[in-house]
């Protein structure tokens, strides 16, 4: 069951969002996918005051409950209850800080426990297998772009917005690394191998020539009309190298990409803090839940080594 469509709050809330806008990306440096989710949330929680006649300067504890209760009576899943109640504590700080309120509710509001998922993992040989066919496929602009994306991304575990992001110089050959922007505006300098090098050189070389216009910038990766690839277009790459095409995984996705790099790393040995900062990740537990899909590797050094085994 799906919530039930919201509508927009009065006009007198007009300002109010501006400056909370500014304020998550300004000052918070929160990224445009997680600015237009928090605007979606508080505008969910005006329009609850509106239908309340509840003023904004009347937000407390107990109207906080009251919009998550109706939330939840929608059929709002855990996890969109979970980030609306994000939004609403940024937004009942905001609007202690700038005189609105004059008692911040937002910390006394619980947070509704997330049932976390297993990531989708793509299989190593599997993986490798499709990224190999990209390869060897026509050297057409798209495609050679296709295969750059592919293999960035799974060589350095990025989201898909980071990789949309990076620029010409962001890449040293030298080293074989990449200079990321992530989340929040925190920067990660992450290895990317052999092959992932190989084609972007050819996408280089071969393909972003082709498309590159005045305005492209130095921007790494190009759509056709010469502009910087936007993410639905990234996304649609990954899928028709790892989703559909030759040795296609059953995937599809830029994250399963990332998890699947992530798992791939912890099965070779590598410890969870190097692969936190691989990610990105602020904080381990976030990376913890990539440990349960290396169970094969405990197991076999289980029993290799207990004595017991």
């Amino acid at each position: 069951m799906s919530a039930a469509p919201e509508h927009d709050p009065s006009a007198g809330h007009a300002g109010a969002l501006v400056e909370f806008r500014r304020h998550l990306e300004s000052e918070l440096g929160r990224s445009p996918h997680t600015v237009r989710a928090y605007l979606g949330d508080i505008r969910s929680l005006l329009a609850y005051l509106d239908d309340t006649g509840v003023g904004m300067d009347a937000i407390d504890v107990d109207v906080l409950r009251g919009w998550l209760a109706h939330l939840h009576e929608a059929g709002a899943s855990r996890s969109t209850m979970a980030r609306r109640v994000a939004a609403a504590r940024i937004f009942t700080a905001f609007l202690n800080r700038t005189g609105r309120l004059t008692s911040d509710p937002g910390p006394l509001v619980a947070n509704p426990k997330r049932h976390r998922s297993l990531p989708l993992v793509l299989d190593e040989e599997q993986t490798s297998s499709a990224l190999e066919d990209s390869a060897t496929g026509v050297a057409s602009p798209a495609a050679l772009r296709r295969t750059a994306v592919a293999e960035i991304l799974y060589a350095a575990g990025l989201r898909v917005a980071e990789l949309c992001g990076l620029d010409l110089d962001d890449v040293d050959r030298e080293r074989r690394t990449l200079h990321v922007r992530g989340k929040g505006g925190k920067e990660r300098v992450v290895p990317i191998g052999t092959p992932a090098l190989a084609a972007l050189d050819r996408w280089l070389g071969e393909g972003r020539p082709h498309w590159v216009t005045p305005a492209s910038g130095p921007a790494l990766f190009l759509g056709a009309r010469g502009g910087r690839l936007g993410t639905r277009s990234a996304r649609r790459d990954v899928y028709e190298v790892v989703g559909r095409g030759p040795g296609g995984t059953g995937g599809g996705a830029p994250h399963d990409l990332r998890h699947s790099a992530a798992t791939h790393l912890l099965n070779g040995g590598a410890d969870l803090r190097s692969v936190q900062e691989f990610l990105g990740h602020s904080s381990l537990r976030s990376t913890q839940i990539y440990t349960h899909v290396s169970i094969d590797r405990l197991t076999e050094t289980y029993n290799r080594a207990h004595p017991r085994a």
